[in-house]
């Protein structure tokens, strides 16, 4: 009995700590959650399982509270999660230039583990796995028992340990399993940097380039790549943000800000209602080399999160770029991760983002201006397209037809947008200058020929000597 009134005081002091509402008044009492109740419920199953369950082990105040708190969190939202102190360490020891395990971000989505990203150079992709599959089984452990945490580092490990996944495809519905081995994988950021074909593109040039996701070098890189294409003749720009998981949000305002004026807002965080923790992000004057005011289209698919969201979102706002693809993740929120002792910490989400114009990205995801869809075939062409350059001659010469119908509809995009790029000034101001030096150039026509200049002066040459007669 006095272990449980400890406990039941433990708890009460926590909710004290925590900042339950204290009670100032009776009407308060009524309206406001004070929680005591429901922690001295939770006390009391607590100690009902400890007295009553069969296997002692399992049942220390450590593994019950440890359980509660992961339950908790992850009940949340599929981004709050309890971490024990080995994950903890994982994550604070995690680096942005590599990792091990099998190249794919995980999420939670409709209940079901899902593959947010699928990175083409990686393990899952080259098996076939794609983006949007729904991990039923790692090894043998159902994934519906275990929590975000556990399924991380289930999927993580050793380079060249075995891993097998049982997934899900929503497209059909149908079962597969794939069997791979764990690499160590490289993180890259902008990739594909090229001049689309004329083919295409004609008459205009067209430069693309893809953000793989957003890491400490990615705007400087981004940057990098446009003046190199603007150097080839660049008229408009494709940013491929297919796939990209997210990263750093200072590196997406970053990216933001290669494309709008300085100072721009581009994105705010909001925290709890009523709480006031408001903040703003805006592009940086020092970020920035030069206006890039050609046309934009940017390409995202069920996959594009987070920061790709944040650029995606921001600058369709800000009327900077045309979104082409299918509505993005839906991961537009801020999670903070708090340290609670004894080397264990929660992840927990404590802000959503909104675009400009108040959208909120977090569950809604960013709707593109054109939609264009891909067929399951199409998405698993356009992941080994990505990976053209890792794969064997034979498997490359299957793709090398293969025609990115997003891409083709982000192209027609800017070929409308070029045809209106001038404004009916500009175009006035242009047709006056074409009609002046057509009319300098019909006037120098009927104009006299020039005489040929001098040549230049020589000296003039002497006669030579008169040779003696001979005498006669």
């Amino acid at each position: 009995m006095k272990r449980f009134l400890g406990l039941a005081l433990l708890f009460a002091g926590a909710a004290f700590c925590f900042g339950l509402p204290s009670r100032t008044s009776a009407q308060e009492d009524v309206a406001e959650d004070s929680g005591f109740k429901e922690i001295e419920l939770f006390t009391e199953v607590i100690e009902t399982i400890r007295q009553g369950y069969v296997d002692a082990d399992k049942v220390t105040y450590e593994k019950l509270i440890n359980s509660a708190l992961q339950g908790m969190l992850a009940d949340l939202d599929p981004h709050s999660q309890f971490m024990q102190p080995k994950v903890f360490d994982q994550l604070k020891r995690h680096t942005d230039s590599t990792y091990e395990g099998i190249g794919v971000t995980i999420s939670t989505k409709n209940d079901v583990l899902t593959i947010v990203t699928a990175r083409e150079d990686g393990p899952a992709a080259r098996v076939g796995i794609l983006p949007g599959d729904q991990i039923l089984k790692i090894n043998n452990r159902l994934t519906e028992e275990l929590g975000m945490a556990e399924a991380v580092n289930l999927l993580r490990g050793k380079p060249g340990e075995s891993i097998t996944l049982t997934i899900r495809r929503p497209a059909t519905q149908q079962l597969h399993e794939f069997s791979m081995k764990r690499e160590v994988i490289r993180q890259s950021s902008v990739e594909d940097i090229r001049i689309l074909d004329p083919k295409l593109t004609a008459p205009y040039r067209m430069g693309y380039a893809r953000i793989l996701q957003f890491s400490e070098p990615t705007a400087e890189e981004l940057a990098d790549a446009l003046d190199k294409l603007e150097q080839e003749g660049m008229d408009a720009f494709v940013l491929d943000m297919r796939n990209n998981p997210g990263g750093l949000l200072g590196s997406a305002i970053d990216v933001c800000g290669e494309f709008v004026k300085a100072g721009t807002v581009v994105l705010t965080t909001e925290g709890k209602p009523g709480s006031g923790e408001i903040k703003v992000y805006r592009t940086s004057a020092n970020k920035k080399r030069r206006d890039r005011d050609y046309p934009l289209a940017v390409l995202v698919n069920h996959s594009s999160a987070s920061g790709a969201e944040v650029v995606s979102g921001a600058l369709q706002d800000l009327k900077r770029c045309i979104v082409v693809g299918v509505t993005t993740f839906g991961k537009g929120s801020v999670q903070s991760i708090i340290p609670i002792g004894d080397g264990k910490a929660i992840r927990m989400t404590t802000a959503k983002y909104y675009t400009p114009s108040h959208r909120t990205i977090h569950e809604n995801g960013v709707i593109p201006n054109i939609v264009a869809t891909l067929t399951p075939a199409q998405e698993q062409q356009l992941a080994q397209w990505f990976a053209r350059d890792t794969l064997e001659a034979e498997e490359r010469k299957k793709i090398e037809s293969f025609t990115d119908p997003q891409l083709i509809r982000a192209v027609d995009a800017m070929k409308g947008a070029l045809v209106y790029a001038k404004t009916p000034a500009e175009a006035a101001s242009k047709s006056k200058r074409e009609t002046t030096d057509e009319a300098a150039k019909e006037v120098e026509a009927e104009a006299p020929p020039k005489p040929d200049p001098a040549p230049a002066e020589t000296p003039e040459e002497k006669p030579a000597d008169p040779t003696p007669e001979s005498p006669q």
